[in-house]
């Protein structure tokens, strides 16, 4: 395949696709790119050579589909348009897997950078940073403050017993992709198991939430705006303060130089775990007394992708730079993980 014709996109019929479906939306041949930076689904921009679109479409050759919903994804991202969380509007889905060897959707592009490293956030200066952060929070408000029913996604999930459902998943998760010995691991799922917190009323959760899964704009005087929250493949109805947990651990230095995975706290005018914590309870005015917790498991969360990956790569089935340092990161998470919890209990 070509530049403009990249696996998995068959750009002919998806024009003729839409030709049928939405007459006069696209004029002219389609070209199309592969959006690198995704970590499950494929993202492409296509576009007639005026207008600009994208597809999202599960892995090539992807066995299971209810890890890679497109209905999933772009019934929430439907439904979210007429509410204050920014994000794309859809233009079709398809689950006619003869066009494209997949289910898939159409949305518009938004224009904006995804910053993933302190490295890319630094250039903004602190205060522009600062604000950039602080608004990520501030969207992350009014995702929770979403009415699930008034928005017809009342169905979208199960919040009842969620956290246990998920520490469980994450634990499976784990044993699945073991093949060595990992100090603490199975501390850390213990402890998070006795402390189960209780859940909120259930909201949206984005499942993702952290600052590459957004699309931030600049206009001029250096404003910026978070124009599009991506990436809603595990978005479901559940407790919200994971999204909050997840965004706090982001948030975290790792403290590993050079680390093939990074977080944006190094970065000036980050602000900190405890501001982010503040902001969002001002703002959402919910109880965030129990944090850690939630935290602590976005660390043992992220410490079993990583550990999946590592496995994945030790089978050689996973290539790429970087990939063979994975497996040093996961102690590092663990270990932050414990420290959190233990120090959130400690403090309560």
């Amino acid at each position: 395949m070509s530049p403009d014709h990249p696996p998995g996109l068959d750009l002919d019929r998806l024009g003729a696709l839409l030709d049928r479906e939405r007459p006069g939306l696209a004029n002219g041949p389609l070209s199309g790119r592969l959006i690198e930076g995704g970590r499950s689904n494929l993202t492409y921009a296509v576009s007639d050579g005026t207008a600009k679109w994208v597809v999202r479409r599960p892995p090539l050759g992807h066995v299971l589909a209810t890890a890679h919903d497109m209905r999933r994804e772009h019934r929430v991202i439907s439904a979210l348009h007429a509410t204050p969380v920014p994000v794309p509007r859809t233009v079709l889905l398809c689950e006619d897997e003869e066009v494209l060897g997949a289910p898939f959707y159409v949305m518009e592009f938004v224009e904006g950078t995804p910053y993933r490293t302190a490295d890319q956030l630094a250039p903004l200066g602190p205060e522009r940073t600062r604000r950039t952060v602080l608004a990520l929070v501030d969207t992350l408000v009014d995702l929770h403050a979403v009415d699930p029913g008034e928005v017809g996604l009342a169905d979208f999930g199960r919040p009842e017993g969620f956290l246990d459902r998920q520490l469980r998943r994450w634990g499976k998760q784990l044993d699945a992709s073991r093949n060595r010995e990992l100090a603490g691991i199975d501390e850390l799922h213990a402890a998070l198991g006795r402390e189960l917190p209780r859940s909120p009323a259930p909201a949206v959760v984005h499942g993702d939430y952290r600052l590459d899964n957004v699309l931030i704009a600049s206009a001029e005087g250096g404003t910026d705006s978070i124009r599009a929250v991506l990436d809603w493949e595990m978005s479901t109805l559940g407790d919200p303060l994971t999204d909050l947990g997840l965004l706090v651990m982001y948030g975290m230095p790792l403290g590993t130089p050079d680390s093939p995975v990074s977080t944006t706290a190094e970065a000036p005018g980050h602000p900190s775990p405890a501001e982010l914590i503040e902001r969002y309870a001002a703002r959402s005015g919910r109880d965030v007394s129990g944090v850690a917790w939630y935290t602590a498991f976005a660390w043992f969360k992220l410490a079993v992708i990583l550990e999946g990956i590592h496995y994945r790569y030790t089978l050689g089935q996973t290539v790429g730079p970087g990939f063979d340092r994975i497996g040093d990161l996961v102690p590092v998470f663990i270990e932050h993980g414990l420290t959190t919890l233990r120090e959130g209990l400690r403090k309560g």
